[in-house]
């Protein structure tokens, strides 16, 4: 194997691990001020954003399983963050709202991750943005990770989890 930047190897390297690093540290600190893990979060935001979501419409946004949001739900509702209400529309589906104490995590949670990204995405140029997709789904490629399921969120393991959460 010939390379005419061997140093390009541990650079990029380095690169990702420090995206893991950053996604790891990220989850710790979310943790110690919040309660939550980053899936947690991103729920509550979606909650905070929606009008009294289904678990549907945030397995849909999240790009997740039912099942998985269901997991997540149930551990904030016995956290009281959320609370499951019957559909005012539709007896046959439950809403998902959040509860004052929700709220309050959302309000004292640190700067997501993945929103911090996202302001940044956006103000690239367009030419710039498409070039950071393609390289990402190649590094994926690479890593023969390109077919995982995976949601919006910067978070290190799976989104669902036997382990306790925080």
């Amino acid at each position: 194997m010939t390379q005419k930047h061997p140093d390009r190897v541990d650079e990029s390297l380095i690169a990702l691990r420090r995206i893991l690093r950053a996604t790891e540290l990220y989850a710790r600190d979310l943790a110690q001020a919040a309660g939550v893990t980053p899936a947690q979060l991103r729920v509550l935001q979606i909650v905070g954003e929606k009008k009294d979501p289904t678990a549907k419409t945030l397995a849909n946004q999240m790009g997740v399983s039912q099942a998985t949001v269901t997991a997540l739900v149930d551990k904030l509702v016995a956290r009281e963050l959320v609370s499951r209400q019957p559909s005012a529309q539709d007896r046959r589906q439950t809403n998902i709202t959040l509860t004052t104490q929700g709220e309050d995590v959302l309000e004292e949670a640190p700067d997501a991750l993945q929103q911090r990204y996202v302001r940044a995405f956006a103000d690239l140029a367009d030419w710039e943005q498409a070039q950071l997709v393609s390289s990402l789904e190649r590094v994926a490629a690479m890593l023969n990770v390109d077919s995982l399921d995976a949601a919006p969120v910067l978070a290190t393991g799976e989104l669902r989890t036997s382990k306790k959460a925080y």
